[in-house]
């Protein structure tokens, strides 16, 4: 399916305006890889210290309140 010149030339109206707003701003881009790696990107989880922890939790009894 062919488009005409017309077609392959458009651009939406938020492409235009995140087009724009990356222009005005070129260190958006590089903020936003910061964001993503201070929130979502995690180092890798250690199974051996995993282990290690799970094994010194000491289990909370049934009624928290309730005196031995």
């Amino acid at each position: 399916m062919k488009f005409s010149k017309q077609f392959s030339l458009y651009q939406s109206e938020a492409t235009q305006f995140i087009n724009g707003l990356k222009e005005a701003s070129p260190h958006l881009e590089q903020s936003q890889r910061d964001g993503r790696a201070l929130l979502w990107d995690k180092s890798p989880i250690d199974l051996d210290n995993q282990r290690r922890l799970a094994d010194a939790r000491i289990n909370q009894q049934a009624y928290v309140y309730q005196s031995k």
